[in-house]
């Protein structure tokens, strides 16, 4: 089958600042990952350029082998670096960040799906940048509730957990270990511990959904409360992995961001190179919480 070519209005900025390296060596010095480049994320220059980085921490290898993503699969064997908490706590403070986003791989090789060590890089980097907002993108903990009441006694400012793609997708996009109902849970789940946290969660798009199952995961997320919703374009990282069905105009970005704000989220980013982690969003959040 020949495949579709990308579309106009899917273009990555390419670097062209200083700042672009001068991140890249920021991060290589304190020995950090980022999802930027780990998932070969578009919109890397644009964000590097403006001083903004997505951190992956636990390592660059994860347990599970979710069929659209780039991040290498591999049993780390319950090895952690004792340095990261400190070392990312450094690297906000020489980027001189207000507002830090923080992601991991998914550790099934521990106990407490790395929990402990998520919390611990949390109170560093509060401890060596007070007044800093803090964003995490967790994974599920396999539904241990325990490893999730770790992170939200952290009391970050934003949880996100992705739920990826519709229910009827999940068991084609995502490993076998992840499911819908347990993604649901989890965002549910955050809130009944700490409805003061901000939720936030994303969809990727073009993967083969029907208008009325994305319609139905925006319910779903809506009835647990949760607060910000992403949408963007699934982009095909490899030829080993699933290859895009559809490439959505930025007109249907725009319609699902109406049919989404209707439903009722508090913020709302759509569009073909919208991404988890989004500086629109940085920002809606930090003027919102200046506010309430």
């Amino acid at each position: 089958m020949k495949k579709t070519p990308k579309p106009k209005w899917i273009r990555a900025k390419l670097p062209t600042k200083r700042e672009f390296g001068e991140i890249k060596s920021i991060l290589r010095d304190q020995n950090l990952h980022t999802v930027c480049e780990e998932a070969f994320c578009p919109n890397r220059a644009e964000c590097w350029e403006s001083r903004t980085a997505t951190f992956l921490l636990m390592g660059s290898y994860c347990t599970r082998r979710c069929k659209f993503c780039d991040v290498e699969t591999r049993n780390p064997h319950q090895y952690l670096s004792s340095s990261e908490p400190e070392n990312l706590a450094d690297a906000v403070r020489k980027l001189g960040l207000k507002y830090v986003v923080l992601t991991s791989v998914t550790r099934d090789d521990l106990a407490d799906g790395g929990a402990e060590h998520l919390s611990s890089c949390i109170r560093n980097v509060r401890q060596k940048n007070p007044g800093v907002l803090i964003e995490i993108l967790i994974p599920d903990f396999r539904g241990n509730m325990d490893s999730l009441k770790k992170l939200v006694d952290c009391k970050p400012e934003v949880i996100g957990h992705n739920i990826e793609t519709t229910e009827d997708l999940t068991p084609i996009v995502r490993d076998k270990k992840s499911s819908f109902k347990q993604s649901i849970d989890v965002l549910k789940n955050i809130k009944q511990l700490n409805s003061r946290i901000l939720t936030k969660s994303s969809m990727m798009l073009g993967l083969g959904e029907t208008d009325a199952q994305v319609l139905a995961a925006l319910h779903h997320l809506k009835r647990v409360k949760v607060d910000i919703v992403t949408l963007g374009q699934y982009l095909q990282p490899s030829r080993k992995h699933l290859e895009v069905v559809e490439y959505l105009d930025p007109q249907k970005f725009e319609y699902w961001d109406g049919v989404a704000q209707k439903i009722g989220f508090l913020y709302v980013a759509s569009g073909p190179l919208v991404r988890s982690s989004y500086r629109a969003g940085e920002m809606y959040v930090q003027n919102f919480l200046k506010t309430n």
